[in-house]
């Protein structure tokens, strides 16, 4: 039995961030942030617009597209950032409220940055274990960029965070695409180093940590995170890409469209060297930056839209989040 994707959606912000504006609140050279950091600029939610609000309004957008009743839903599941409306709260059932999918049951899926591959492995293998269920609306938001101190270096791999959203429709009914295997990889040495750090049970919100802006995105030790990184993440990537072509009967050279997070451009185009990927096979998001979840999806949609994928054609989509989680998903193009 194949789990189909019937449509793909996916909305920015109307306020855009330039390169300049990011250089002017960060004291990094605007060349920097554009070469180094791989960013021209990104989008930024409105004061009152929540993930909750733009994971609705992509969600909409796709159900509409599709010509999909929302009564038909079986069930919403958010799988954006953990940085939501509320803290200690779950977005998943006021976006299902908003889309009017009555019927629905709600599930929320806590993978940050590696939430698109993710969210397809639970609702595939959800889908395939309960035939009952017929159509599954995944959505993605992020707004990140109101977690981040541009006066804080240690944060600085995080300044190209930016807003927006995703959303798939999954079905048994065909569509334009099948999703296939998932590989995915966990390296719990790196739990502790990207985290805000007071408002949890480890450091309950004070005065204090208010003053000391322990509320906004840190990084514990920049240096030690880096060198680990450096050395495990193109193999871990390697690893999974493989793995997931692999066990869905196909290999890296069958990669037809790399849907892939956004992440500095030197890592980029180290990661499609090592992947033997072409640039243009895996458009680089420097108009946003980089969305929690929402990344690889948004590519998918785009490569969709601007007619990059034939029947046949594979698309990888692959990301890692922090903690940290490497994940890749097949993805076969039938439409």
């Amino acid at each position: 039995m194949t789990i189909g994707i019937a449509g793909t959606a996916s909305y920015l912000p109307e306020r855009w961030m330039s390169a300049a504006e990011i250089a002017a609140a960060s004291a990094i050279p605007e060349a920097v942030i554009i070469d180094r950091f791989g960013l021209r600029g990104k989008h930024i939610a409105a004061p009152d617009e929540h993930v909750s609000d733009m994971a609705a309004t992509v969600g909409a957008r796709v159900l509409e597209e599709t010509g999909t009743d929302p009564a038909d839903i079986d069930a919403v599941v958010y799988f954006g950032s953990t940085w939501k409306d509320h803290p200690v709260w779950h977005a998943a059932p006021r976006i299902a409220h908003l889309l009017g999918t009555n019927r629905a049951f709600a599930l929320e899926l806590d993978y940050v940055s590696c939430g698109t591959p993710v969210a397809l492995r639970v609702c595939r293998a959800l889908m395939l274990a309960e035939p009952r269920l017929t159509k599954v609306l995944a959505v993605a938001a992020s707004r990140e960029s109101s977690l981040l101190d541009y006066a804080n270096k240690r944060s600085r791999f995080a300044f190209g965070f930016g807003d927006g959203a995703a959303a798939v429709l999954l079905t048994r009914d065909g569509g334009v695409a099948d999703i296939l295997e998932t590989e995915m990889i966990t390296d719990g040495s790196f739990a502790g180093q990207v985290r805000v750090p007071a408002g949890g049970s480890a450091e309950p919100a004070s005065h204090a940590t208010i003053r000391a802006g322990r509320h906004m995105l840190d990084v514990a030790d920049p240096a030690a995170m880096k060198e680990g990184l450096d050395r495990v993440s193109l193999p871990n990537f390697l690893q999974v890409a493989e793995g997931a072509l692999k066990r869905s009967g196909y290999a890296l050279h069958d990669i037809a469209q790399l849907c892939v997070l956004h992440m500095k451009r030197s890592m980029h185009e180290g990661l499609l060297s090592v992947l033997g990927v072409p640039l243009d096979h895996a458009p680089y998001l420097d108009d946003t930056g980089h969305m929690s979840g929402v990344d690889s999806l948004l590519s998918l949609d785009r490569a969709s839209r601007a007619g990059r994928l034939k029947p046949g054609d594979i698309a990888l989509l692959l990301a890692a989040g922090t903690g940290y989680t490497w994940a890749a998903t097949t993805v076969r193009w039938t439409g």
